[in-house]
């Protein structure tokens, strides 16, 4: 009874210790801008949040051998937005870059949605089985989602100071988006596959 009581429990930590990964990877250049800010100014920190995502993108190929698309285009604007902030010493650069990643990303899905493609499939088609109507739900929350999230740092970055908006960008952003992340799960549990629906492996 206990060796069978244990063995889904290893199962789980398996499943969920690259997520953790992933969150830990993610989490970790957020707080080196925080603090470099913290302790220094908003140049020296967007140099060392270029050098944090760079580490983390390799950290996450050689710990996961992947690199997943979303933060793979995220590092890629990082470097590109802190690159220039720190060659024409203006930080307007590294605090639109929110807003450029998160509009691409709703525009990405939102457009899909507009040819019929609920492109969220093809990053979280391995994570979720979900019906195609779920899918387009789900996209489109997300790509609403997206949308919000660059409104609001628009507003964030140009109305309060630059410390605030760190503060906002580190500690807010990722606690609001599990939280809108929490309240898919209804949907995920409406429009889950039937195991019979599910392609078989021949197939």
């Amino acid at each position: 009874m206990t060796s069978e009581n244990t063995k889904p429990q290893e199962a789980n930590w398996e499943e969920l210790r690259p997520q953790l990964i992933k969150l830990a990877l993610e989490l970790g250049p957020l707080v080196v801008f925080f603090v470099a800010n913290a302790r220094a100014d908003i140049f020296t920190a967007t140099g060392w949040f270029m050098g944090a995502m760079v580490a983390s993108l390799a950290l996450s190929w050689l710990i996961l051998r992947k690199v997943a698309i979303m933060p793979l285009v995220t590092g890629v604007v990082v470097v590109i937005f802190g690159g220039l902030t720190l060659w024409l010493k203006d930080d307007t650069f590294i605090k639109m870059k929110p807003t450029i990643v998160d509009t691409l990303f709703a525009v990405v899905l939102l457009g899909g949605l507009l040819f019929k493609q609920s492109l969220l499939k093809y990053v979280f088609g391995e994570v979720y089985k979900l019906k195609p109507e779920g899918w387009t739900v789900m996209t489109l929350r997300w790509g609403l989602f997206f949308l919000a999230l660059a409104i609001l740092n628009e507003l964030i970055w140009r109305n309060f100071s630059t410390d605030l908006w760190v503060a906002f960008k580190v500690w807010a952003v990722m606690p609001i988006t599990v939280v809108f992340t929490m309240f898919q799960l209804p949907l995920l549990q409406k429009y889950a596959l039937e195991p019979e629906e599910e392609p078989s492996p021949a197939q």
